[in-house]
């Protein structure tokens, strides 16, 4: 049976899930669209409710479970990616504890201060996972690592991913009973440049949002470097500076 009614109850359903967070949480389940989305969600042991596919558009091997095949029109009314897989999961919300982080002796972790778009957070967790980060903190956050767009924007790196929400305290305590570095990027000009600092120990990179830093709470908590620039800008895009960083770590433990 296809699926051809936007009135569909499952359709409702799906649609509430996609633009009201509040929904979503609500029901302790995210959304999933994408092949390798979905592929790296079920590898990394993420439990699907249900699945929503467009035969016409999806041509790959259907998963195991419970199945809604859905027709063109119903599935491009709900998929929110410019180019479509003909795929949507639904699968069941996780949420991981920060006290049962086991960090390694040289384990690097980027924590984000209040981050507001869904797609920086995204392009932060894709650079966390090719640069071999060992989890990202949240701190004060503004958006969800299941929203939708940062799922798309990390394409599904988030599910290999050690990741935490906590407020800023939580995770200074956690950081201190853990003997971690802590690095902040305060903008000062004489400060020294993020290569100066010894990254191949524990260590915690923090980030503050793009349009005011580090809060004052992050204040004298650590040692403040810089990545250094030459041009006439004086700051980079969150998830730029992040990757730099993230790349300095790797290339120090190399």
């Amino acid at each position: 049976m296809v699926i051809e009614s936007l009135q569909n109850d499952k359709i409702k359903y799906i649609s509430k899930l996609l633009n009201k967070n509040s929904e979503r949480r609500k029901n302790k389940v995210f959304l999933v669209e994408g092949v390798q989305e979905n592929q790296r969600a079920l590898t990394f042991g993420y439990q699907a409710q249900e699945f929503y596919i467009c035969q016409e558009i999806y041509k790959e091997e259907i998963p195991e479970g419970k199945v809604n095949f859905v027709s063109s029109k119903v599935y491009q009314s709900l998929a929110y990616r410019g180019t479509s897989e003909g795929i949507i999961g639904v699968y069941h919300e996780t949420q991981k504890s920060l006290s049962d982080f086991q960090p390694k002796a040289n384990s690097t972790i980027i924590l984000l201060e209040s981050v507001e778009k869904p797609g920086n957070l995204g392009a932060v967790l894709r650079s966390c996972e090719a640069f071999g980060i060992d989890a990202i903190i949240v701190t004060d956050a503004k958006t969800d690592f299941f929203n939708p767009n940062v799922i798309r924007s990390s394409v599904g790196c988030l599910f290999g991913m050690n990741f935490f929400q906590a407020d800023n305290q939580e995770a200074l305590d956690f950081l201190k009973d853990n003997d971690f570095q802590i690095i902040t990027t305060f903008m000062d000009n004489d400060l020294k440049t993020i290569q100066h600092a010894n990254l191949n120990q524990k260590t915690v990179l923090c980030f503050g949002t793009e349009h005011s830093g580090l809060s004052e709470f992050w204040k004298d908590k650590g040692e403040n470097y810089l990545i250094p620039m030459v041009g006439s800008i004086d700051s980079l895009n969150l998830s730029n500076a992040v990757a730099i960083s993230c790349y300095e770590a790797l290339r120090q433990k190399l």
